[in-house]
């Protein structure tokens, strides 16, 4: 939620202006110093004094301008074919000056041009661009030999296209770059998911191993009542027939949410190789927590999941801590099923410990409504807002999934008056709600 960073001055500048002030500028310096300016001493050969004074040269250098400056318009949106106007340009303001090569300094621009298209676009792209670039300057080599019989001076070509090919070299640089960092961060936010599901997985089986807990404390009094007390050894067999139809569904919801994820993202059999490593290691910690069942039965007592009923306790904590949280509750609270009761209590901790430690704010408000069909949390706080798609934390992607597990409908942005909104809808399946509140009612 921290607000990022602006952007540097040189990337805030477009490519397309770049081009167009070096391009110009090298364009209008003969004009200022062999046109506009007093005479000197020294003339220069390639910019002749009175090159300019015929209306074909003024018009040709006219079009010129224009070439390029439509040619700069046009860089972001259709590169190949601005660059195209650009070279046009730089040639037409050669056959205003009438001379028989392209000054380097004229040519920067075009540089410029080939670097963007090499950084933003494909290789194919900037490889044509860059083949263009040397071609022109070839023709230009050709012709001048050909036809110049007195030319006595060093060609300057080949160092034009030496410039060509560290514009392209610098350009290719930065795109390769660009592409590395986004495989990192895709990689990045894959790990995230993994490292959230595996987490998921391991709250799930906190979950399943307390309605086990029930079960078996629930089946051991039902068989020691069922001769003296048939009544309460029914009540207990009904409460462990609620306990494991609850876990079962909440099982299912989960694996199957999981399982579309999978196929829809197409890395099924890598993540089912992590899956059975965890699997594995889950298995192995089973078999070391089975041997201590009996001295830990004796040394701690089963404790219910994280849930919604945390949410003033973690109020509490959190003012004492200075961040004031206003906790307030729309409908008619009901029992959730545990993994849905869970995932909105997880939802409110990440999104409040998100707002101590990014938003700057000195207070937050933390919406919980229940709905007939679902249920719909919202934290909200006045602080800097700002978050945005490159931001390196994976609190909103966890979350995310974490709501796309249970098939609900998650969104997180800043707010136009400031600040931040994170919120959660969690439906709640009619059988599930059912059973819940009848085994509230038995208890």
């Amino acid at each position: 939620m921290s607000a990022s960073p602006p952007l540097p001055l040189l990337k805030r500048i477009p490519p397309g202006l770049w081009t167009a002030l070096v391009w110009f500028a090298a364009a209008v310096q003969p004009i200022v110093e062999y046109v506009l300016m007093p005479a000197q001493r020294e003339l220069s050969y390639s910019y002749p004094r009175d090159g300019l004074d015929s209306n074909r040269a003024q018009q040709q250098l006219t079009f010129a301008f224009l070439l390029v400056l439509f040619g700069c318009r046009m860089l972001r949106r259709r590169p190949l074919t601005a660059y195209g106007l650009v070279l046009a340009g730089t040639a037409f303001s050669t056959l205003a000056w009438r001379q028989h090569q392209i000054p380097p300094m004229q040519f920067l621009g075009v540089d410029v041009a080939l670097c963007s298209i090499a950084a933003t676009r494909s290789r194919r792209s900037s490889l044509t661009a860059a083949a263009a670039a040397l071609g022109m300057l070839a023709a230009y080599f050709t012709v001048r030999t050909l036809k110049v019989e007195d030319y006595d001076g060093i060609a300057p070509e080949p160092y034009v296209a030496l410039t060509v090919v560290i514009a392209w070299l610098v350009g290719n640089s930065v795109h390769q770059a660009r592409a590395h960092t986004e495989e990192l961060h895709a990689r990045a936010a894959a790990q995230a998911v993994t490292a959230e599901r595996l987490r998921i997985a391991r709250e799930m089986h906190d979950t399943v191993a307390h309605s086990i807990g029930i079960i078996a404390l629930q089946a051991g009094a039902a068989a020691r009542v069922v001769e003296t007390r048939p009544a309460k050894a029914r009540e207990a067999m009904l409460t462990v027939e609620k306990a494991g139809r609850e876990t079962l569904s909440g099982l299912r919801r989960m694996l199957s949410a999981l399982r579309q994820a999978d196929q829809e993202q197409g890395q099924f059999g890598h993540e089912h190789g992590q899956f059975g490593q965890e699997q594995g290691q889950s298995g192995q910690d089973q078999d070391r927590g089975q041997l201590g069942q009996g001295q830990e039965r004796a040394q701690a007592p089963l404790r219910p999941a994280a849930g919604l009923a945390g949410v003033e306790r973690l109020a509490a904590t959190t003012t004492a801590a200075g961040v004031r949280v206003e906790a307030a509750w729309q409908g008619r609270p009901r029992p959730l099923p545990a993994d849905i009761d869970l995932a909105a209590y997880r939802i409110v901790q990440e999104s409040v410990t998100n707002v101590v430690r990014h938003s700057g704010a000195a207070s937050c408000r933390v919406g919980v409504e229940y709905r007939d069909e679902d249920l719909v949390i919202a934290v909200s706080d006045r602080g800097r807002g700002g978050g945005t798609r490159t931001d390196t934390g994976y609190g909103l992607v966890g979350m995310r999934e974490r709501v796309a597990l249970l098939h609900g409908d998650f969104t997180a942005g800043p707010l136009p008056q400031g600040g931040f909104l994170v919120t959660a809808v969690l439906p709640i399946p009619a059988a599930a709600e059912t059973e819940t509140e009848t085994k509230a009612g038995a208890r």
